[in-house]
């Protein structure tokens, strides 16, 4: 769901935790901080202290912030919900705009900027259990990237019945929440707005299953 378009004054704060923990903050669309950590299984640790030090380095206040940008995934239940909890709890505090990105948008969006001749670009991500959290994209219009197929979750094997692998140029890069953030702002920019849908992008059920109780006879 987007919000009519709205100029975003003030400051961004970005999260991310669908593969590693990543936050920035940024004005107006230009990046003044970022941390970035690749590991993934230590986003709870690590995603109270990454805040603060960002804020901490670009000397902003938490009441600056006039934006919370949450990275919605695709990505493992765990993880992913670590980071869309903190993005609302900071959102609530500061009476921030919350907004959503995918995930991979962000590495699209790197890729393309890097890459400005590209046309054709495969984004994945390790999904766990064999498989990859992927989508396809075409170039960049406006600051954001042209989503043509996905985000989906299949096996590396299994790809090339959705697109044609030959033509599409792939990348292992990171998710960076500075360049959620600039997705943000572009969209803001937009007619449509941001997206306000927080709803994380599973795309299938968590790795950890609670154990159904057992029946007691008697």
């Amino acid at each position: 769901m987007h919000a009519t378009s709205t100029r975003i004054s003030g400051y961004s704060l970005a999260i991310d935790t669908s593969a590693g923990t990543s936050v920035a903050v940024l004005s107006m669309g230009t990046v003044l901080a970022e941390l970035n950590f690749p590991e993934p299984m230590t986003h709870s640790e690590r995603i109270g202290a990454a805040i603060e030090q960002v804020l901490a380095d670009a000397n902003v206040r938490p009441s600056q912030i006039s934006q919370v940008v949450a990275g919605v995934g695709p990505g493992p239940f765990t993880g992913l919900r670590v980071g869309l909890a903190a993005a609302q709890f900071f959102a609530l505090g500061a009476k921030a705009d919350l907004v959503a990105v995918c995930s991979l948008d962000a590495i699209a969006l790197d890729y393309f900027a890097a890459n400005p001749g590209s046309k054709a670009l495969l984004v994945s991500t390790d999904a766990r259990r064999k498989e990859v959290f992927w989508a396809s994209y075409q170039a960049v219009t406006n600051g954001i990237p042209v989503r043509v197929l996905g985000p989906s979750v299949n096996k590396p094997e299994d790809l090339n019945q959705f697109i044609d692998l030959e033509e599409h140029e792939r990348t292992d890069l990171v998710v960076r929440a500075a360049s959620l953030g600039q997705i943000a702002f572009s969209q803001s920019l937009t007619e449509l707005g941001p997206d306000r849908d927080l709803t994380p992008i599973y795309l299938r059920e968590p790795d950890a299953v609670p154990t159904k109780p057992k029946k007691v006879s008697g």
